[in-house]
């Protein structure tokens, strides 16, 4: 790897940018992917490496290149502190998830309910700017309150986040839609949302639903045929 890559590598990593670092074999050139200036296909390689969260070896234009793939670490951010956030927040952060809590209730959004995990008390709105959700992260929202959950779920509709959750009954979900609407939100668009949240595991307990919150982005993320949906 010469001095300049690492540089530009490193450089990505610390911005949490996802890049590839494609090697052309076997005379051992290098780039870093996506760029511009690369072959379109070699940047949908790329692209498609990310995704798979994988290395690859490929063949473009009768070149073989190795894809080597540094994504930042994915994160998930919980709006509402409540039992099922206590128990979905060290699952995900066990599958390598950097987790933020969002609430600013701070009676419930405390490190000892919420030991190891980023925690804010700042109003949704300004939270979800500063969290930033990219195409590495999920939003949850678990309140049932549309003062917190609503500016939570826009923002993150203005995202590329790659699932967004919403806790809730179907005629509570079909309200929340309304709302969204109204925020000028077309269908294509809440369809993003996974409302009620989760797969359908028959779940009752927090912890449970927090297994069925969690399997379900998990299945989202790795591009799996999705199950039944939860019902509340």
């Amino acid at each position: 790897m010469t001095p300049e890559t690492l540089a530009r590598l490193q450089a990505a990593r610390a911005a949490k940018r996802p890049i590839v670092r494609a090697t052309r074999l076997p005379d051992g050139t290098e780039r870093l992917l996506p760029d511009p200036d690369a072959d379109p296909a070699l940047n949908a390689a790329a692209r498609a490496a990310l995704r798979a969260d994988a290395a690859e070896t490929v063949e473009i234009g009768g070149e073989r290149w190795f894809l080597q793939v540094f994504n930042p670490p994915p994160r998930l951010a919980v709006v509402g502190a409540v039992h099922i956030a206590q128990a979905l927040a060290p699952m995900a952060a066990g599958l390598g998830f950097g987790v933020t809590v969002i609430d600013p209730r701070g009676a419930f959004a405390t490190t000892e309910r919420f030991p190891g995990v980023t925690i804010t008390t700042a109003w949704p709105d300004e939270a979800m700017d500063a969290f930033a959700p990219d195409s590495r992260s999920a939003v949850v929202t678990l309140t049932h309150d549309p003062k917190l959950d609503d500016p939570a779920l826009d923002a993150a509709l203005r995202s590329e986040a790659f699932y967004i959750g919403a806790l809730g009954s179907r005629k509570t979900h079909a309200a929340r839609l309304k709302r969204l609407r109204e925020l000028g939100h077309d269908e294509a668009t809440l369809a993003r949302i996974h409302g009620p949240v989760g797969l359908d595991i028959e779940a009752v307990t927090a912890p449970e639903i927090a297994l069925a919150i969690l399997a379900e982005i998990v299945a989202v993320r790795r591009g799996a045929a999705m199950g039944r949906k939860a019902a509340a």
